[in-house]
């Protein structure tokens, strides 16, 4: 099979409908490691940190909300600004890829989400589908 490691993916395929951070930014542990130290990405070396999101799908049960990403960067994201009068941040991320594996607990296929950046949403994106004609109408 050609296709080995992370999976590209883009924004708009992840989250159609968005997405909203829900809580800090934090660096994510190495779990390998002896002593308690900051997990690094094995590919660029870069650090990584963690951030919690609320996926903004209505169709989602709310055990399926609520995701982490991982962003890949040299120093520690800053969360977006927040809507004014509500307490989430916006967000969107750019290269984005997913890692397919096998959650241990339960056996079952899960999914992990990383990121090299975390921005503010571009303007006029909103409810975009990737589909122009369907944008259009």
């Amino acid at each position: 099979m050609a296709l080995q490691g992370p999976i590209p993916i883009s924004f708009e395929l992840l989250f159609p409908h968005g997405c909203y951070v829900v809580g800090e930014v934090s660096a994510a542990k190495d779990f390998d490691a002896k002593r308690d130290t900051q997990a690094k990405d094995k590919l660029t070396g870069l650090p990584v940190w963690q951030v919690p999101v609320m996926d903004a799908d209505p169709s989602l049960k709310a055990a399926q909300k609520t995701v982490t990403v991982k962003i890949l960067a040299e120093v520690q994201p800053v969360v977006p600004p927040s809507l004014p009068g509500v307490p989430l941040a916006p967000a969107e991320f750019d290269g984005l890829e997913v890692k397919p594996y096998v959650h241990q607990a339960t056996g079952r296929l899960a999914y992990s989400i990383s990121a090299r950046v975390m921005r503010a949403p571009r303007t006029g994106t909103a409810g975009k589908t990737g589909n122009t004609a369907k944008d259009a109408a």
